[in-house]
């Protein structure tokens, strides 16, 4: 690591800090609520859950490493909720092609997330090993 790399630091500031506190609390609210089969609380608790994510993906897009990786935990919401729905709604045990059921849709945003952050880590930051990234 070049002196430069040593001496920069990444600030969040704390207004967003708190906001991404909030953020893990309207996310386990959801999960509680799934667990608990709280059908109306859960979907409820998509909505903050997913719009502070993609807030906090928009705050950060001028580094890579955060961007790509806040990407990835967004569309992580996204599936997880398309699951959660699914079951909540009953449709999850429905076949499709495949030997599948529609739970098992829920693997395309998970995988688009991988792929996300396959992207970073075998393509963009072996091209860039100066950019600074948070850790």
């Amino acid at each position: 690591m070049n002196q430069e790399q040593q001496a920069a630091t990444y600030n969040i500031p704390l207004k967003y800090r708190k906001m991404e506190n909030l953020h893990i609390v309207f996310w386990l609210f959801k999960d509680v609520a799934w667990c608990m089969v709280w059908k109306p609380l859960g979907i409820v608790m998509i909505i903050p859950t997913l719009a502070i994510s993609i807030i906090i993906a928009w705050r950060t897009r001028q580094y890579m490493s955060e961007l790509c990786h806040n990407l990835a935990i967004t569309i992580w919401i996204t599936a997880n909720s398309y699951w959660m729905i699914s079951e909540f709604l009953g449709f999850d045990t429905h076949p499709i092609p495949g030997g599948l059921t529609m739970k098992h849709l829920a693997l395309i945003p998970f995988t688009l997330g991988l792929l996300i952050l396959g992207f970073y880590y075998g393509y963009w930051k072996p091209r860039h090993p100066s950019e600074l990234e948070t850790l």
